[in-house]
């Protein structure tokens, strides 16, 4: 049986999605009321920078369906080499607790920078994080090409951490697209395809692109493949500027229709 497919956003609270996915005169509050009838999960981008109160996760429980998931992004205390990163997960992991209770928790995504390459030291890293956060899946986001070892893929199955495949700039030094799996979810992130402001914010946004319908096609295929290998499939679109990302999960929502 093919898996379930779960298609969303990084986060949803943007201002420019007004008028292009959001009603023009949509209040902040109604954001995730109106994004919940459109989509079956998202991702919780904000917790990178700061770790919310158990009460914001008590309210994201009460203002979403009973079946809708959400993936929690990993303080960057944890991912960026901050002081003491065990703690971080920690308390996220606590703070998350109402999300769990209510089993709209799909899990943490850990997004490393590519500073962070695939040595001994970052593996025992990754193995400390597992030991730390046992009960919960965590899914790691790597952008250095040292993580494209198959020996790695054995290492995160070793220790349940769930591969995060990624569509991004084809740029020397980035991931190139896959469908690794390495637990029985698997995970893609489309972050956009845009060379010119990739490494040079005072070119625009890094994320300021949106897919053709042909790109997403590409796709269509690697995704089925995945499908075989796993019980659930997450696809999330970060491409967040301008209200982009809506429309090209959208548009990935009916390949699968």
């Amino acid at each position: 049986m093919s898996a379930q497919i779960f298609i969303g956003t990084s986060g949803w609270s943007f201002q420019d999605w007004k008028g292009v996915f959001y009603p023009e005169k949509i209040s902040s509050d109604e954001m995730i009321t109106f994004y919940v009838q459109h989509f079956r999960c998202a991702e919780l981008n904000t917790t990178y920078y700061q770790i919310p109160p158990y009460s914001m996760f008590e309210n994201l429980v009460e203002n979403t369906p009973d079946a809708f998931e959400i993936t929690v992004k990993l303080n960057r205390q944890t991912t960026h080499s901050g002081e003491n990163p065990m703690q971080a997960a920690r308390d996220l992991n606590n703070a998350v607790t109402p999300l769990k209770e209510a089993q709209k928790f799909a899990g943490f995504l850990g997004q490393f920078p590519s500073s962070f390459k695939n040595n001994e030291s970052n593996r025992g890293f990754l193995h400390a994080l597992r030991t730390e956060v046992p009960d919960v899946p965590i899914f790691v986001e790597f952008r250095h090409t040292s993580w494209l070892e198959k020996p790695l893929y054995k290492f995160l199955h070793q220790n349940r951490l769930g591969y995060v495949c990624v569509d991004e700039p084809p740029l020397k030094g980035l991931l190139p697209p896959q469908t690794i799996t390495t637990t029985d979810t698997g995970y893609v992130r489309f972050h956009g395809r845009n060379t010119g402001t990739w490494w040079n914010a005072e070119k625009g946004d890094r994320y300021d692109y949106s897919y053709t319908t042909e790109e997403l096609q590409e796709w269509v295929e690697r995704l089925e493949q995945m499908r075989t290998r796993v019980s659930k499939l997450y696809i999330f679109f970060n491409n967040c500027h301008h209200g982009q990302a809506p429309l090209n999960a959208r548009q990935m929502q009916a390949f699968f229709s």
